[in-house]
């Protein structure tokens, strides 16, 4: 179990040298993001160009990933981020994860770069660095194909770039199968700076567990117990599309590039039930129970035969509230097309609902788009996101993302909904504060998968709530009071579910009673043989996971200034929905901010201080 490698390979040489993990850093930061974050601030720094061949690219599986556990198929890709300019991390589900287990490997550093396109096998105990010249400039669907075809073997699995990837647009992704996506922070165009088309495994080697007989027991009761909770049913019949409704209905989505907060009853043609008539039933990650994604086939119309899995809410936020867009068939079409092209979905929607407002207000025109921009109208959408990927035309500036204000300039960086250089998705959160402040303080920036606590939108009982984060927090989504601790708790537990390679909507994301710290531990118990574990050390894990992605962004420059979020949400309020008028009164935000950095032990800017480096051992 715990005999799987890191493999370091350098693509300028080609060398490849193997390391152990030391018994020790396992138990400090587990693996997957854990034991990423640990080797991303040894190896990179301020000096590192996120597009230069010295950039690590560094892919970490979990500790427990391809084992019986809670979703445990996932894994973590990061790097420094040529987006942003600062942290790419991403978490990856899928099967990738877990044959790169099977091909003996947790991680594996990748820094350098091949003169020509190569990929890299990750097979038994070995790594070998393969020509990938006839790869380069096929599509994410057609590149696993073929490796599939090279291989011999319809099992093997692989992460892959795209056109957008290969053209260093600065938010490609990484894709493997037909959606699982590190979409964030650009890594796809890290892995194209390397010339590095793909990363196939294949693995036939065994994983021992500690005590086999009485986790496959374990497995099971905690199978049938997920399946009884409510919103492990929803998922598995809908997936995240459910989520839609409510956001629309309260005034919780990006509309028109935040300018409003719902679509009313033009919106209801994107709730998760109008999916059904394209669905072909439901996929799953490796291992997982739930079944959350669609798999769609378009049969008929404009669009006819589009194939593929999804879309998740974010896709339907990024390319249809967001855009003023109600052709549902346009949407999963666009999302189909960025997943083939290598284009994180979030960030696509977001840059073109930017350019669209901007043309809206005059700022920029139809002679420099090439072809005007209207709400509501998907041509044009979709049109763009071919040209951002193979940087055409004025799909070129807004393939910069975030530094295409800098090239449009006449104030167009008033309209751009970034967090750290990293764009808003499709949600509004000015409603619900502890939703605002978990992106402010991301450590990606504008991230709601580092912290976002779906349970505050429940009102559950005080009593309960105020036990499960060992302090008082207002049971109502609009306060702020304990908004920083029910924050910084989440941030923790995300840290040691993507360090476990297990998945958050199987923990206390959006169910409260779902898993988490003990059940953690009884999965580490039975699994590696630690009796001992506590679920205060996972804690103090989870707080030294994220100290270091601290320490890390501190040393690029970032600090309190940057823990904020876009002046819309200070500036302007709700306009529709329940949460009508509701914005962020900056005072209380920066009390909220007070609080969460005495909670991490970090000083008044944001800075992790000696007494808590020593506590949590960091170097």
């Amino acid at each position: 179990m715990l005999d799987r490698k890191i493999a370091y390979i350098d693509l300028t040489d080609g060398k490849i040298d193997y390391q152990e993990i030391p018994g020790d850093l396992r138990r400090k930061y587990l693996g997957g993001r854990g034991i990423n974050m640990y080797l991303l601030n040894k190896l990179a720094g301020p000096d590192t160009e996120p597009l230069g061949a010295e950039n690590p690219l560094i892919f970490g599986t979990g500790i427990l990933t391809a084992t019986p556990g809670y979703g445990t198929g996932r894994m973590n890709i990061s790097a420094r981020s040529p987006l942003s300019g600062y942290l790419a991390d991403s978490n990856m589900g899928g099967d990738i994860g877990a044959e790169l287990r099977f091909a003996g490997f947790d991680h594996l550093v990748v820094t350098g770069k091949s003169s020509s396109p190569v990929y890299l096998f990750v097979n038994d105990g070995r790594v070998e660095i393969r020509d990938a010249s006839h790869l380069w400039g096929k599509d994410t669907f057609e590149t696993q194909t073929a490796l599939q075809q090279e291989l011999g073997d319809e099992r093997a699995k692989s992460a892959v770039i795209g056109v957008a990837g290969e053209n260093l647009v600065k938010f490609a992704h990484i894709l493997s199968d037909q959606k699982s996506s590190a979409g964030r922070g650009g890594l796809g165009a890290v892995m194209g700076s390397k010339n590095l088309k793909a990363v196939a495994a294949r693995g036939k080697l065994d994983i021992r567990v500690a005590r086999p007989a009485e986790l496959l027991d374990h497995f099971k009761a905690a199978c049938d117990g997920l399946q009884k909770k409510k919103w492990i049913q929803a998922l598995g019949t809908q997936g995240t599309p459910l989520l839609f409704k409510f956001g629309n209905r309260t005034g919780l989505l990006s509309v028109r590039n935040h300018q409003d907060n719902g679509m009313g009853e033009e919106g209801r043609v994107l709730e998760a039930e109008n999916l059904e008539r394209y669905s072909e039933g439901m996929a799953a990650c490796f291992g997982c129970i739930v079944h959350c994604r669609h798999r769609h086939h378009i049969k008929e119309g404009k669009y006819a035969g589009t194939r593929g899995v999804g879309p998740e809410y974010g896709g339907i936020g990024a390319f249809g509230a967001n855009m003023g867009n109600t052709d549902l068939e346009s949407i999963i079409y666009a999302c189909d097309l960025c997943n083939r092209l290598g284009l994180d979905l979030s960030s696509t929607g977001t840059y073109i609902g930017w350019a669209t407002e901007l043309y809206q207000r005059g700022i920029i025109t139809e002679k420099d788009v090439g072809f005007p921009l209207e709400w509501g109208e998907p041509d044009s959408m979709i049109t763009l996101i071919d040209d951002i990927a193979q940087r055409r035309g004025f799909g070129d500036t807004l393939a910069e993302g975030t530094f295409a204000r800098d090239k449009i300039g006449k104030g167009s960086e008033k309209y751009m909904m970034t967090i750290k250089n990293i764009p808003c998705g499709g949600t509004d959160e000015r409603a619900v504060k502890s939703f605002a402040f978990g992106l402010a303080v991301a450590t990606r920036g504008s991230d709601h998968l580092r912290s976002r606590p779906g349970v505050d939108l429940f009102d559950l009982p005080q009593d309960f709530i105020n036990e499960l984060y060992g302090g008082y927090v207002s049971t109502d989504y609009t306060s702020y009071d304990g908004k920083a601790r029910m924050i910084w708790w989440h941030e923790l537990l995300y840290a040691v579910v993507d360090s476990l390679g297990t998945c958050k909507f199987q923990t206390v994301f959006n169910s409260p009673n779902s898993p988490k710290w003990q059940e953690f531990c009884d999965l580490l118990r039975l699994s590696l043989g630690w009796d001992d574990i506590t679920p205060q050390e996972l804690m103090d894990i989870g707080e030294r996971i994220y100290t270091t992605e601290r320490l890390f962004i501190n040393k690029l420059g970032l600090g309190r200034d940057d823990d904020t979020l876009p002046r819309r949400y200070f500036d302007e309020k709700v306009s529709s929905g329940l949460a009508k008028d509701a914005y962020i009164d900056e005072d209380r935000f920066q009390q909220m901010l007070d609080e969460y950095y005495e909670l991490h032990g970090w000083d008044a800017q944001g800075a992790p201080t000696e007494a808590t480096r020593q506590r949590l051992d960091i170097a």
